[in-house]
């Protein structure tokens, strides 16, 4: 069976308490069990984890590259802005991940218009809410099984655009 981990970042523990009107009622518990539901729906193992430390998501992804782990859903929340150690992590990894945003970073302040992690990733969703997760995971899981598209870009794997 393909394991995903998704790996939540700074304040993503506030998901459906912190402005609401903004990133949606679901809460991280409720995230996590659909996003358990959704792995399991096309023949995959989801862990998830999330953290406030940026030290502890790059600890999470060193595990992810030696425990089995096929791929990655990340969503660093403000690190992916500031973070050239987990960005270095990503890469280190050499496992295909997928940065996910609940919200359309695009549309929102300028300093969030710029990712770190962008080039060392597959590709990038944001914007779908929750929705943004079960695609990442979907796509995650059918190259984890030969069934999806490689893209092309940064080291091999499908740069965002």
């Amino acid at each position: 069976m393909t394991k995903i981990l998704v790996l939540n970042g700074p304040n993503l523990n506030l998901l459906g308490v912190r402005e609401p009107e903004r990133y949606g009622r679901t809460t991280a518990a409720e995230l996590d069990e659909r996003c358990v539901a959704w792995g399991r729906a096309v023949g995959a193992e989801v862990r998830c984890r999330q953290s406030n430390h940026e030290g502890a998501l790059i600890d999470a992804l060193h595990e992810a590259r030696t425990d089995g782990t096929a791929a990655v859903v990340l969503n660093a929340g403000g690190f992916t802005h500031t973070s050239v150690a987990l960005r270095d992590a990503v890469a280190a990894t050499d496992l295909p991940t997928v940065e996910v945003h609940v919200t359309n970073v695009h549309a929102r302040e300028s300093f969030r218009h710029r990712s770190l992690l962008a080039a060392v990733c597959v590709g990038t969703i944001a914007g779908l809410g929750p929705d943004g997760y079960r695609a990442a995971i979907e796509t995650l899981a059918r190259r984890a099984t030969g069934q999806g598209a490689t893209g092309q870009g940064a080291a091999g794997q499908g740069a965002a655009g």
